[in-house]
């Protein structure tokens, strides 16, 4: 009984450089097959894609609270801080960002997926936004504190007002995260700096709500 050759859709540097055509798998070994073009018959060298994948457990913090999941990870992926990915978890399909990875004996900002026994991470596609709000006046003592529900690329800019739900704000102060990057400070406070929702930490706003004040 003859077997049938295994057969890839691969680019042909010969006579399909910018399209995929059907080639037989000739060897493998080393991380690459020799393959053979069934258009051109031309034999060359492609590196394997991995299929092997590590199951890892995901521990994800949503506005205060926390759940655990799990992700398949593709071998030799090299995990680090900061980093975000699709996770799709019993409760929902979300966007997380990874704040630590937990090795056997100690926690780490980078690591391969070999070396990680759980990925603790921040769900970053819509987040909660605390802010403290200071009144139209000016006194301190009147100052609250408010929670904005937004999606995680919600972008917040100093010195813009801005309108979410009832209220309506100045933003003055921007505080960011820990895990936030791509900024030159942890604050902003200049008019033009701005900060998407997932990498802020704190809001500093000014009322600008169309009615009076209360401080109850």
């Amino acid at each position: 009984m003859t077997e049938t050759a295994e057969r890839v859709a691969v680019a042909c540097p010969l006579c399909s450089s910018d399209l995929e055509t059907v080639h037989e798998v000739l060897t493998t070994g080393g991380g690459h097959a020799t393959v053979r073009c069934t258009e051109c018959g031309h034999t060359h060298k492609h590196r394997l894609e991995s299929t092997t994948e590590h199951e890892r457990e995901v521990i994800v913090s949503q506005d205060g609270e926390s759940f655990t999941a799990t992700a398949d990870v593709p071998e030799g992926e090299q995990l680090a801080v900061g980093e975000e990915f699709l996770l799709d978890a019993e409760e929902a399909l979300m966007t997380v960002r990874i704040t630590s990875l937990e090795l056997d004996d100690r926690r780490v900002d980078a690591a391969p997926v070999e070396d990680v026994r759980t990925i603790w991470t921040r769900a970053v596609g819509n987040v909660r936004v605390d802010a403290t709000v200071h009144p139209k006046g000016g006194a301190h003592d009147e100052t609250r504190s408010e929670r904005f529900q937004v999606p995680g690329d919600y972008e917040f800019i100093v010195g813009a007002t801005d309108e979410l739900g009832d209220e309506a704000f100045t933003v003055e102060g921007i505080h960011l995260r820990q895990d936030a990057h791509g900024y030159d400070h942890t604050k902003l406070d200049h008019d033009g700096d701005s900060a998407v929702a997932k990498d802020i930490n704190r809001l500093y706003v000014r009322d600008e709500s169309s009615t009076a004040w209360s401080a109850w």
